[in-house]
């Protein structure tokens, strides 16, 4: 019968190699919570580092528009069905600020407030 051995050096170097190849990366993420929904607009509180006109993004994906900043809530414009939206869900910041591309591409073309071609078109390149 054959026998295994495993020598300490095997070990060393085996982790010395798992060390060294280990990369740490984290992320940090601002997150704030609905408080009210109603006609296009939602209340969130939690975003306090949240810069006008900044897209948020919320559970489900839909993105709104951070305008009315107060001290503890934000109001967000939704860009598109707010149904799904409701007391308690989670925003996150994007920290991307709301831009839509410019071109002779646009026009003729009907496109949503994010410049996404609504039209059944196809897609837009620019």
């Amino acid at each position: 019968m054959t026998e295994l051995t495993i020598r300490p050096e095997d070990i060393r170097e085996a982790i010395e190699k798992s060390v060294a190849a280990f990369s740490a990366t984290t992320t940090r993420e601002e997150v704030g919570r609905v408080v009210e929904t109603g006609d296009g607009i939602a209340r969130v509180e939690g975003l306090h580092s949240a810069m006008t006109n900044e897209l948020l993004e919320f559970e489900g994906g839909l993105l709104g528009i951070a305008l009315n900043l107060d001290v503890r809530e934000i109001g967000v414009v939704l860009l598109g069905d707010g149904a799904g939206i409701g007391e308690g869900q989670s925003v996150k910041r994007t920290g991307e600020i709301l831009s839509v591309p410019v071109g002779d591409e646009f026009l003729g073309r009907v496109v949503n407030p994010l410049g996404e071609a609504i039209d059944g078109l196809g897609a837009i390149t620019t």
